[in-house]
């Protein structure tokens, strides 16, 4: 069978190359190939590079040439540690196409790589020598199994290599199929070898292998079948370099065909063809899974690029984003307190801003209240850690004493630690982050005076909590005016605004505010305030929405407050409806109180 065209012996190698010489004395031309043979040289130089990882060693050359001595698509040569390569395995590629050298180029020509897997797998396992007595039926025999044993251990060591064993085999056993060195039971018996062997080893699965399983049932018997089972099974569990092993499974080999000869039926007269035509369909169900398992691969290499490429635009279109809104914020917080257009340009006809006055005392009291409620909210008891040691400081435990006199009575080790040390540590207190806006359209002017006041309050109160906090108020309309900025210093003065504006900007108005105050960011307590009616075109809703659900996803808390029974939810926010305006202010300053508890 084809197991002596893979290991080639030395003195077989001398017989082709006395036969080559003897053809070259004949007078006729040398065969011509397509391509110099010299040109192949590099390929096999490269092959022999990439051969070291694939067989573990470094004592191996390659050499490529169109044909070989042993005639057969490839050969390993144990004598002179060599792998001799068909190029025609490369077909139709030129030499100057095939490059070896780069990890990936396999790719290219999966057939000629997985022959050379399939060599690499007897260069690294395929070390047992043959005895000088050993009879030519046995030694067969052996190099029979020896072609599933090499590719088992071989998938063992590489398991990733599986897909290109697969495709040596539909290289290298057809053509030993269609032109056998042996005959009736013996054949039948070679390919369930073949074919079986690299079942059980794992190349192939048992599906795909059912047609050569019945046939050579048919043939050999079910008790001929299993007996040979075992014994391939058997060899595949033997080492390396254990000869004798390896000659006994090949005498039980030999024995089990020589007792069973007798009892089996004549073989069929068109055996041969039987068993092509029984590993031809075991190649049809290999190419048809393989292509099945190449479309599930291309489409899941194709569905996790189109996710690369998804999370690539996501990050660009965030940060692109994340650019615009520092235009907005810088444009909409100008030190001028000048309205601005979408486009950043200054648009002071349209400024809501009527004016400035003094906090009420009734204002102060309410911000007095609020800052502390708000650092009531913020208060953190300190954590404590607790740790053991075996020597001071720390507070003695007497039981952990006791039981650590009583190891050393006992001549052991001492494992307790009798000493407890507590470090308390306080917590720090989370500042405030909250930020304002409100809708400043002809609808909207029930709410101008509560959200002054409560805008004035809020700031002040932070301020007054933790010198870290911040507050910003925007009134939008399809431009922007920021009432209050994110500093450190709370406003001295209200300011207060009228609600005659058109059309709506939320969107840019939330830019504004999370640049301005990080509301994307975590660690704060962060609170969003939108004071709408949420009277909105279709375009302008999902522009907030977009915004204020990333806002929801950082955990940034969003409020919306409603004054009309007509108003509209903007998806993601917490709706808050109030008949009465004059209680926005409470509103606001128990959703910071909330927002700030919950930070951690």
């Amino acid at each position: 069978m084809s197991a002596r065209h893979h290991v080639q012996s030395s003195a077989a190698a001398r017989e082709d190359a006395v036969d080559l010489a003897r053809w070259d004395d004949d007078g006729a031309p040398p065969p011509q190939s397509r391509s110099s043979p010299a040109a192949w040289l590099r390929v096999g130089a490269e092959l022999g590079d990439r051969l070291v990882a694939l067989s573990g060693r470094q004592d191996q050359l390659v050499t490529c040439r169109p044909g070989t001595r042993s005639r057969a698509p490839a050969a390993y040569l144990p004598g002179s540690a060599e792998i001799e390569f068909d190029a025609g395995l490369f077909a139709p590629l030129q030499p100057q196409q095939v490059r070896p050298r780069i990890v990936g180029d396999e790719e290219h020509y999966p057939a000629a790589w997985g022959v050379l897997v399939h060599e690499a797998a007897h260069a690294a396992h395929s070390v047992w020598e043959q005895p000088a007595g050993a009879e030519p039926q046995v030694v067969e025999a052996a190099l029979l199994l020896e072609e599933s044993r090499v590719e088992s251990a071989h998938l063992t060591r590489r398991p990733t290599d599986r897909t290109y064993l697969r495709t040596s085999a539909r290289t290298l056993i057809m053509p030993d199929i269609a032109n056998p060195a042996f005959h009736g039971v013996e054949h039948a018996a070679g390919v369930a070898a073949l074919i079986l062997g690299r079942r059980d080893a794992g190349i192939l699965d048992a599906g795909e292998t059912k047609a050569v399983a019945d046939l050579c049932e048919r043939i050999l018997g079910t008790d001929l079948l299993a007996t040979l089972t075992g014994i391939w099974t058997a060899a595949h569990r033997c080492a390396d370099h254990d000869a004798a092993t390896m000659l006994a499974h090949a005498q039980d080999w030999c024995d089990a065909l020589n007792a069973a000869a007798p009892k089996l039926p004549a073989a069929p007269q068109d055996l041969t063809d039987l068993l092509s035509g029984a590993v031809a369909v075991v190649m049809d169900n290999m190419a048809a899974n393989d292509a099945a398992d190449l479309a599930a691969h291309t489409a899941a290499s194709d569905a996790a690029a189109a996710r690369s490429r998804a999370k690539a635009q996501d990050r660009a279109q965030q940060a692109d984003r994340r650019r615009k809104a520092a235009a907005t914020a810088t444009s909409v917080f100008n030190p001028h307190g000048t309205t601005v257009s979408p486009d950043g340009t200054p648009a002071p006809s349209s400024n809501p801003i009527t004016g400035h006055r003094q906090p009420t005392t009734a204002e102060q009291s309410a911000a007095a209240r609020l800052s502390r409620a708000l650092r009531a909210a913020a208060y953190r008891e300190r954590t404590e850690e607790r740790t053991t040691s075996p020597t001071p400081p720390g507070r003695l435990n007497m039981r952990q004493a006791l039981a650590r006199d009583a190891q050393r009575a006992a001549g052991s080790i001492p494992t307790a630690q009798p000493f407890t040390h507590t470090r308390r540590r306080n917590s720090p207190t989370p500042p405030l982050r909250v930020g304002i806006a409100v809708d400043v359209s002809s609808s909207m002017s029930a709410a101008c005076k509560p959200v002054a006041s409560a805008a004035w309050i809020v700031a002040r109160a932070a301020t007054l909590t933790d010198p870290d906090s911040r507050t910003a108020t925007i009134a939008y309309d399809m431009n922007l005016t920021a009432l209050t900025r994110p500093t450190h210093h709370a406003p001295d003065r209200v300011t207060t605004f009228k609600a005659n504006g058109g059309n709506h900007n939320l969107g840019n108005a939330i830019d504004a505010l999370d640049h301005g105050l990080d509301l994307s960011r975590p660690g704060t307590g962060r609170l969003l305030v939108i004071v709408t009616d949420a009277q909105y075109t279709r375009d302008e809703t999902a522009r907030a929405v977009t915004r204020i659900k990333h806002l929801t996803t950082a955990g940034c808390a969003v409020l919306q407050l409603t004054l009309t029974p007509n108003s509209r939810h903007l998806p993601g926010t917490t709706p808050l409806h109030l008949p009465q305006p004059s209680n926005a202010t409470a509103a606001i300053a128990k959703a910071a109180t909330d927002a700030i508890r919950r930070t951690r």
